[in-house]
């Protein structure tokens, strides 16, 4: 039987190791992608940390990675117009039976040196986009996208703007600016966050810690306040300071994810001004294609997202990183 080395987390324990598994055979309606690039999230990290669980995986351990690039391999019973060699980006999970099931959370995902895919779950890569910057286009990317464009409806010259400048947040700064938003005003304590999400593209960048901040967001959206504010942290603190510097008919979308409360100071403020409170998850299948087209396009530039490729061998070390913020990445890679 041929072996593949994979990265597998046993859920039970939350241990992660790099072990040898039996190569996959694609079944009816599945492609075998040899990965080329696999991106490392926050979410992989709670995964193994214990503060997320998988909902609907079968069995005890997993094959962790929901942002993988890489080349078909081989196609199962069934499936039409894919040919081995072809590039490909793969969606960050797929529906089943109404039910969304997350690639490396509840079924095996890109961590690996070969993964199985649903076809339909394939996007065709262009040459032009390298595997490492095409790896973290879904969810990295394909979540602020979503955030942006759909639950928080973002209009050109719309003043928006983005709590947390992390994985999420530079790119939302980038969608933001490639999208006509104006001024995008960025928000965090970290320097090296805020020196990042000028770089991206932020007209402002402010310390979340700053007294002033609610005059200087008044200052620079000529008295209004934003139009739509995203936090990307997932932090209480900054979900309440977000409301305080809301325009009228404000929305507030909440892509990080947190289990504690929010509070509206003033409710009745809040009525009166008609601002809104929207809950963001993830994206839909038409973003990754989107993205895929503007970055072929060259509309989006991801090369300054890769902030290191690490061998599948040190996905550990990778997961610390991440963690840690050792470096302060935006995303790093593994490779098998």
């Amino acid at each position: 039987m041929d072996t593949m080395r994979a990265a597998r987390l046993h859920v039970p324990s939350r241990t992660l190791t790099v072990e040898d598994v039996p190569k996959p055979d694609p079944g009816p309606g599945q492609v075998r992608v040899k990965v080329e690039a696999a991106g490392v999230c926050l979410s992989d990290v709670h995964l193994i940390d214990g503060t997320l669980s998988p909902l609907h995986l079968e069995g005890e351990t997993v094959t962790l990675g929901h942002e993988v690039a890489g080349t078909v391999d081989a196609v199962g019973e069934g499936v039409t117009g894919w040919q081995p060699g072809a590039r490909v980006v793969l969606q960050a999970g797929e529906s089943r039976d109404g039910t969304t099931y997350t690639r490396g959370v509840d079924y095996d995902g890109g961590w690996a040196e070969y993964a199985l895919a649903t076809a339909t779950t394939l996007v065709p890569l262009p040459d032009a986009i390298p595997f490492d910057q095409a790896s973290i286009i879904p969810d990295a990317v394909s979540t602020p996208w979503a955030a942006i464009t759909g639950t928080g409806d973002v209009r050109p010259g719309e003043a928006v703007g983005v709590w947390g400048v992390g994985g999420l947040g530079a790119h939302g700064v980038q969608l933001l600016r490639a999208i006509g938003a104006y001024p995008v005003v960025a928000v965090d304590p970290a320097p090296a966050a805020r020196e990042r999400a000028l770089a991206f593209g932020a007209d402002a960048a402010l310390d979340a810690a700053d007294p002033e901040l609610r005059a200087k967001v008044l200052a620079l959206t000529g008295g209004t306040g934003l139009a739509a504010a995203f936090d990307f942290a997932g932090v209480p603190a900054v979900r309440e300071q977000a409301l305080t510097v809301l325009g009228p008919k404000g929305r507030l979308v909440l892509v990080g994810l947190t289990a504690h409360p929010l509070t509206v100071a003033d409710g009745t403020l809040f009525s009166y001004l008609q601002q809104q409170i929207r809950g963001h998850y993830g994206s839909d299948e038409h973003h990754v294609p989107q993205l895929v087209a503007l970055t072929g396009g060259g509309w989006l530039d991801f090369s300054r997202s890769v902030s290191g490729v690490l061998p599948l061998e040190e996905a550990a070390e990778a997961v610390r990183r991440t963690e840690t913020k050792e470096g302060d990445p935006v995303r790093l890679v593994l490779r098998p």
